[in-house]
């Protein structure tokens, strides 16, 4: 939708990439609500791969003589969404008929929050800037239509019809692609974070238009004329989007002809935007207050329910990353992201939970190093779920269990090396402990006068006979340590460690090797 937006209050960058000009960009994002039902009606939501046409009842399909009903669980979501994006939220709201003619609107009409929006004026916060939020509003997703040129048909899916959306407009405020890829990955966890959507671009779940005006460096930003382009579904195509109409408007201002206002689409073959029609403005729609939809009333008291539940915020969870258990930034990184992927998926494993709060039980407030944890969380176990083509929210292995594990490599139980094998076991065998399976598979360290480990495997031979074994089985190698290959010592390493299965300590018999090298 286009609305008058605020004068520019913010000094606006200007690229290099082109010279002379400078590019305002709004944005426009829908978000399906992450609710059961849609949200006039009890039908329940879909997914991509329900069977057309079984998710809707007579109200979706604008029968006559039905009437809509507000879900107040969408409302709830909408509410934790405005709130996230420091929003004032409006006590009295309404909802409005939007008029156009296509065949994936049953009605003839879309119902949304034209006149009385439920929030306006709200922030998000990115690295280097802020993005004003001018509105957010509610309003019911379209059916979906699909063209088989072959048969010269088309076919309407009713399933998507009356979901819940949020529809969220910037101001004005971008003026690079990567600005607006940045706002919109910075939406996108926000939306997952609160609950409020999925936010999967893949899925339809999330889709951005995107306004484009192109003015002289010495013009007053925003005096271009904007287009806008529709439902583009990826932020590394709304940036190419973005690329491509900048320098369309700019090669047409440079001609000296002016640019059209026009709704376009993007080509996701060619990373190319094209015409779809001449811009609409608001009178073209016939906005008119729905007549059976009365006042959106939100007390404060609601509010306050929902403030006092409201999950800690990403820059919120960062800080505490960081703060309290003291991880780097790298670590923060694949944290968060493992967090989002949980938080975006539309059913989460039962029984799972995300990454951030997996690390958490696993340290029991100061347990156990929060550093040590991330490590074995992002390299090892996550490593051995992705072999196995799993995804984190698919880990069988309870905190406690996990706990455990690390309880053993750090008590010098059973060796690092000797860890990432009994991870291996544990998570084709969740539910036995630990302890037990490091026993049945030979891995614990027995006594110290085997030095980190060789023990009951070798017969009685220590860690230092193993080593020694380990040399004169590889001359060679050690011709070439002593002629100054220092890295061949890996090698011999290698040797050692599958000679004691695994059970030897690799830093203790690293030093053992160097020591005999020496004599």
């Amino acid at each position: 939708m286009f609305v008058a937006r605020r004068l520019h209050t913010r000094a606006f960058k200007h690229d290099s990439r082109w010279p002379g000009w400078q590019a305002v960009i709004g944005i426009e994002t829908h978000a399906q609500l992450k609710s059961k039902q849609k949200l006039f009606s009890e039908a329940p939501t879909s997914d991509l791969g329900d069977i057309p046409n079984t998710h809707f009842v007579a109200f979706d399909a604008a029968f006559p003589g039905t009437l809509p009903r507000l879900n107040q669980a969408c409302v709830d979501l909408a509410l934790r969404a405005a709130l996230a994006l420091k929003c004032e939220v409006n006590p009295r709201s309404s909802f409005d008929r939007k008029h156009y003619f296509y065949s994936d609107l049953p009605s003839g009409y879309q119902i949304t929050q034209h006149y009385a929006p439920f929030a306006r004026n709200g922030t998000l916060l990115l690295e280097n800037s802020a993005v004003r939020i001018h509105q957010i509003q509610l309003e019911q997703d379209t059916a979906k239509s699909t063209t088989v040129p072959r048969l010269r048909k088309s076919y309407i899916d009713l399933n998507r019809a009356g979901t819940g959306l949020i529809e969220i407009v910037t101001e004005p405020d971008m003026s690079t692609p990567e600005e607006a890829g940045q706002y919109v990955r910075a939406l996108q966890s926000v939306l997952r974070t609160v609950g409020a959507s999925d936010g999967n671009m893949e899925m339809g779940s999330l889709r951005c238009d995107v306004n484009v005006s192109v003015n002289r460096a010495d013009a007053p930003p925003g005096s271009g004329t904007r287009c806008e382009v529709k439902n583009v579904n990826g932020v590394k195509f709304i940036m190419a989007a973005i690329k491509h109409e900048i320098a369309r408007q700019k090669s047409i201002l440079e001609s000296g002809a002016c640019v059209e206002q026009q709704t376009r689409g993007f080509d996701p073959n060619t990373f190319e935007t094209y015409a779809l029609r001449s811009k609409e403005d608001a009178q073209d729609y016939r906005y008119m207050p729905d007549p059976n939809l009365g006042v959106l009333r939100i007390g404060e008291d609601r509010l306050a329910k929902l403030r006092e539940t409201q999950p800690p915020l990403p820059w919120e969870t960062r800080a505490r990353l960081r703060d309290a258990y003291g991880l780097p930034e790298r670590d923060v990184n694949t944290l968060m992201k493992l967090e989002e992927e949980y938080m975006g998926e539309r059913v989460p494993a039962e029984g799972s939970v995300g990454a951030i709060s997996y690390l958490d039980l696993v340290c029991q407030s100061g347990k156990r190093d929060p550093k040590i944890v991330v490590n074995w969380m992002t390299q090892d176990l996550l490593g051995q779920l992705s072999a196995q083509q799993r995804t984190f929210s698919d880990n069988p292995l309870s905190a406690d269990v996990f706990g455990q594990l690390i309880d053993l490599v750090q008590g010098g139980t059973i060796t690092w090396t000797s860890g990432k094998h009994l991870l291996r076991h544990m998570l084709a065998n969740p539910a036995a402990p630990p302890l037990e399976l490091a026993e049945a598979q030979g891995f614990i360290v027995e006594g110290e006068d085997n030095s980190g480990g060789g023990g009951g495997s070798e017969g009685g031979h220590g860690l230092e006979d193993i080593c020694a074994r380990a040399l004169a089985a590889q001359p060679a190698e050690v011709a070439k340590y002593r002629a100054g290959k220092m890295n061949v010592i890996n090698k011999i390493l290698g040797w050692v460690m599958r000679e004691s299965k695994g059970r030897a300590d690799a830093r203790e018999a690293k030093a053992v090797l160097e020591e005999l090298l020496r004599r």
